[in-house]
């Protein structure tokens, strides 16, 4: 979409797959310049701390490659079960659904945009 990647989890993600997500959303960034990278997880009614750390390293990979990562559709088991584990996901901005997700992603290009070099 324009030139942010979005990606739809629709099952339950096992840690092989979290590993290929992590290893295809960095090449597909490379590939396209993309600097946005939305993240839907309204599918997902479980996680683990594996895939809630890989959320998290995948933002961190995305920034790097000068990116921002937005995961959107969070439900509230799936929030309470990232709490208890005690990842914060430091690093990757949330928002409620997927228009939200790319107006967040539009604001960040931005405000990005408005800084001085």
């Amino acid at each position: 979409m324009g030139s942010a990647l979005l990606v739809t989890i629709q099952v339950d993600m096992e840690d092989q797959t979290a590993l290929q997500l992590q290893d295809d959303l960095a090449a597909k960034i490379e590939t396209s310049g993309a600097n946005g990278v939305l993240i839907d997880i309204s599918a997902l009614e479980i996680v683990d701390s594996f895939v809630g750390r890989m959320l998290a390293s995948i933002s961190g990979i995305a920034r790097v490659l000068d990116a921002t990562t937005v995961v959107v559709g969070m439900q509230p088991a799936v929030a309470i079960t990232l709490v208890e584990l005690g990842l914060s996901l430091h690093g990757v901005k949330t928002a409620l659904n997927v228009k939200r997700g790319m107006l967040l992603l539009e604001q960040s290009r931005q405000g990005e945009a408005l800084e001085p070099d």
